[in-house]
């Protein structure tokens, strides 16, 4: 079960939207690391807007990954890849279906 998430916007500097995909792609791995990550998705909302939505069973699951692999990459990148900084939304799962 899923009671929290994120959701990630992100919008990528001219030029720099095949880096973002690409960045966005590797953090997969990082993610598949870590338990408390129920759900972990990298999105395309048009030509040079990205997003991240994960949910997790608990906000200890969501504070995890917030001081985890992949949140420090993101900000690390962010000057470089970024138009904006990352504008991170907690929110709460009202229903969800994932695979058994």
């Amino acid at each position: 079960m899923v009671n929290v998430a994120l959701f990630v916007r992100l919008e990528a500097k001219p030029g720099k939207e095949k880096e973002v995909e690409r960045f966005l792609v590797s953090g997969l791995a990082i993610v598949a690391e870590e338990p408390a990550t129920t759900a972990w998705f990298a999105i395309r909302l048009g030509p040079s807007t990205f997003g991240i939505f994960d949910a997790f069973p608990n906000e200890a699951g969501r504070e995890a990954h917030l001081s985890g692999k992949v949140a420090a990459a993101l900000m690390a990148k962010a000057t470089e890849l970024f138009a904006e900084p990352p504008s991170i939304e907690k929110v709460d799962v009202l229903a969800a279906k994932l695979p058994g």
